[in-house]
């Protein structure tokens, strides 16, 4: 093996998603991730929080590395391998290093250490930067260069231009809803993206979604995506922000283990979305009208 094999290898390793994640469609997005990876155009996902927009990329990661590995004909243990998954959570104290890699000292020698993103770029991976607008945007200009036809990643330190490897792919996502004017993306960067908008899914399919993650009946998963529903209505009455399928599905996980309807909601959801006693009273009267 040579060292770039064994390289990708370890970093295979180290990223792989065992097994396939649960992802429910809602529209075109799928066919859309498709399309762009097969062209290798850099996304943008715009939603609100916990809509699924890092599911989905979980999902489509292993779905095309499964693809990638029958293309391979590699065995079978190797399913879903060949794509790893590289995720950074992004936040203001994130720098250019923490992607790209620094010197460290190890012993009595000084040895470089790849960062998350310069990991993804050498194996020719997808690198998913989580809520981007969080990061300095002196550090997010570092990505400029892998999202047009260079798809090179410059290394100041070492003194390198790594050029992206063919599967490699830079994936983004934010909440619009929480974005400010000093926290909104830089038109230089928001131009060098497709963009791919998600919201919560319709009652039906966040029901099925609740029901299969949290493990609870049909019944009582249609009721928490209806709570759902009406929550979010509630937007237009001074709440910030909706509850999200996540909050549900905790609800739903609490259920499963024999809270009662009304209290796993409480704490799930009524008091994780807001502190306003007022917006509180009105979600309590609606979780009671649902879970008489």
């Amino acid at each position: 093996m040579t060292t770039q094999t064994l390289y990708k290898s370890y970093i295979i390793e180290e990223y792989k998603l065992e097994e396939e994640p649960y992802y429910v469609p809602v529209g075109d997005e799928i066919e859309l991730f498709e399309a762009a990876y097969k062209q290798r155009l850099p996304l943008i996902f715009k939603g609100p929080t916990g809509c699924g927009k890092t599911r989905f990329v979980e999902y489509m990661a292993y779905k095309l590395g499964v693809e990638l590995t029958k293309t391979t004909k590699s065995s079978d243990n190797d399913e879903g391998l060949n794509l790893p998954l590289v995720t950074i959570a992004c936040h203001e104290d994130l720098t250019a290093s923490d992607l790209v890699g620094r010197y460290l000292l190890e012993g009595d020698q000084t040895v470089w250490i790849d960062g998350p993103l310069t990991r993804a770029v050498k194996v020719g991976g997808i690198c998913y930067l989580d809520e981007v607008v969080e990061a300095r945007k002196d550090t997010t200009v570092l990505i400029h260069p892998l999202t047009d036809h260079r798809r090179i990643l410059p290394v100041e330190k070492r003194g390198e231009l790594l050029e992206a490897a063919e599967g490699f792919l830079l994936v983004l996502s934010y909440n619009p809803g929480y974005q400010s004017a000093l926290k909104d993306l830089k038109h230089s960067t928001r131009q060098r993206f497709v963009s791919i908008e998600f919201d919560y899914p319709p009652v039906d399919i966040e029901a099925q979604i609740v029901e299969h993650e949290a493990g609870i009946d049909k019944d009582t998963a249609y009721q928490l995506a209806k709570l759902g529903e009406k929550i979010r209505n509630l937007k237009e009455h001074g709440l910030g922000e909706g509850a999200s399928t996540r909050l549900l599905i905790y609800a739903g996980k609490l259920i499963a283990q024999g809270i009662p309807p009304r209290r796993a909601c409480q704490v799930s959801v009524n008091w994780a979305v807001t502190d306003d006693q007022s917006i509180q009273q009105s979600i309590t009267e609606i979780i009671t009208s649902i879970f008489e």
